[in-house]
C-alpha cells in the first residue's frame, strides 16, 4: 500500500508518490503556489475566438517574444485576446466615425460622399491597425525588458561577484540575487532561474541553460552561457564572476560617457536648430511681410513658423533627450 506524500508534496495525476520520491516544494510558510489568471476580459476573448485561434497554426515566434516579455499568457490565449481587442476597438471606431461623419456633414458642412469616407475609413483603419500591430507588441516588451536587464547588469554582477567571494553556492546566489528588488529585471530573470530550481526541481545548470534562451539580453545570455561552460568544463566560478563584474563595469562606463557625448552634441544641435534658425528665419519672413510685398501670405507662413515648427522641433528635442536619458537612470 503506497504511503500518502506529505504536505507541500508534489501530486502527479495519476496518483500519490511513494513515500521515498515525494519531493517538498520550498514555500514561504502560509504562501500557496499561484496560478496564471486572466482579466475577465481575456477570458471572454478565450471563449468567443478559442476555436478560431486553435484552427490556426503555431506561431512559436509569438511563444517566444511573450515568454521574453514575462507576459505569463500562450500565443492562441494572445491572439484570442487581439482578435477581442480588433473588434472592440471597430464597434468603437464605427461610433466615433458615425459621429464624426455627422458633425462634418451638418456642422462644418463638408461634403456627404467625404464624410461618408471617413465614417468608413475610421473603423476600417483602426481595426486593421490593431489585428497586425498588436501581435507585434509582445516583441517590443521583450526588447524593452532587454534594455532594463542591460541598465542593471552591471550593478548585479557586483553583487554576485561579491556573493562568490563569500564561497556562496551558485543557486544560492541566484536566490538571494531574486530578492533584490533593486536590480529590476536582472532580479526577475534570477527569480525564474530560481522557480525553475526550487519548484519545478530542476538542477542549477540546466536551469541556467534555459534562461539564457529565454532572456531578451544578450549580455545577460553571453553571462549565463559563460557559467554553464565554466561550470561544466570544471573551472572555477569565482574568477569568472569577479571577470564579469569589472567587464561590465567598464562597458558601462563606456555607454555612459557616449550617452553624454551625444547628450552634448544634442544641446548644440538644440542650440542652432530650434533657437537660432527658427529666430533669424522670424526676422526674415517679417522684413519680407512688411517690405517685399508677401502681404497675407507671408503672415501665414510667419505664424506657420511660430505655431507649428517651433513647438515640435522642441517637443522632438524634448522627447529624444528624455528617452536617452532614461537609459541613463
Amino acid at each position: 500500500m503506497p504511503a500518502t506524500p506529505t504536505v507541500g508534496a508534489e501530486v502527479p495525476a495519476g496518483g500519490p508518490l511513494p513515500a521515498a520520491d515525494a519531493r517538498p516544494i520550498r514555500l514561504k510558510r502560509g504562501a500557496q503556489p499561484t496560478h496564471s489568471s486572466l482579466t475577465g476580459f481575456e477570458r471572454w476573448c478565450w471563449r468567443t475566438f478559442r476555436r478560431r485561434v486553435e484552427a490556426l497554426p503555431p506561431d512559436p515566434l509569438l511563444e517566444e517574444n511573450l515568454l521574453k516579455a514575462h507576459r505569463r499568457m500562450r500565443a492562441d490565449e494572445y491572439m484570442a485576446v487581439v482578435y477581442g481587442t480588433t473588434v472592440v476597438v471597430g464597434l468603437g471606431l464605427i461610433a466615433a466615425g458615425a459621429g464624426a461623419a455627422f458633425f462634418l456633414i451638418d456642422v462644418v458642412g463638408l461634403a456627404p460622399v467625404l464624410g461618408i469616407a471617413v465614417a468608413i475609413a475610421l473603423p476600417v483603419l483602426g481595426a486593421v491597425g490593431t489585428r497586425f500591430g498588436m501581435p507585434g507588441n509582445p516583441a517590443s516588451q521583450a526588447k524593452a525588458r532587454g534594455r532594463k536587464i542591460d541598465r542593471k547588469i552591471s550593478p548585479a554582477m557586483s553583487f554576485v561577484s561579491a556573493m562568490s567571494s563569500a564561497d556562496v553556492n551558485v543557486d544560492q546566489i541566484f536566490k538571494e540575487l531574486a530578492r533584490q528588488k533593486i536590480y529590476g529585471e536582472v532580479a526577475a530573470e534570477a527569480a525564474w532561474i530560481t522557480r525553475d530550481t526550487e519548484l519545478l526541481g530542476v538542477d542549477i545548470l540546466t536551469a541556467i541553460r534555459t534562461a539564457a534562451q529565454r532572456s531578451p539580453s544578450k549580455r545577460f545570455q553571453d553571462f549565463l552561457q559563460g557559467v554553464v561552460t565554466t561550470a561544466t568544463s570544471g573551472g572555477q566560478l569565482k574568477p569568472y564572476f569577479l571577470l564579469k563584474a569589472e567587464q561590465y563595469e567598464q562597458e558601462n562606463k563606456l555607454e555612459m560617457l557616449s550617452r553624454v557625448e551625444t547628450l552634448g552634441l544634442m544641446a548644440e544641435t538644440f542650440v542652432t536648430v530650434v533657437v537660432a534658425f527658427p529666430l533669424f528665419l522670424v526676422i526674415i519672413i517679417a522684413i519680407f511681410a512688411v517690405i517685399g510685398g508677401g502681404g497675407t501670405f507671408m503672415i501665414d507662413i510667419l505664424w506657420a513658423v511660430v505655431a507649428l515648427m517651433i513647438p515640435m522641433a522642441q517637443g522632438g528635442f524634448i522627447f529624444f533627450m528624455y528617452t536617452l536619458t532614461q537609459d541613463m537612470v
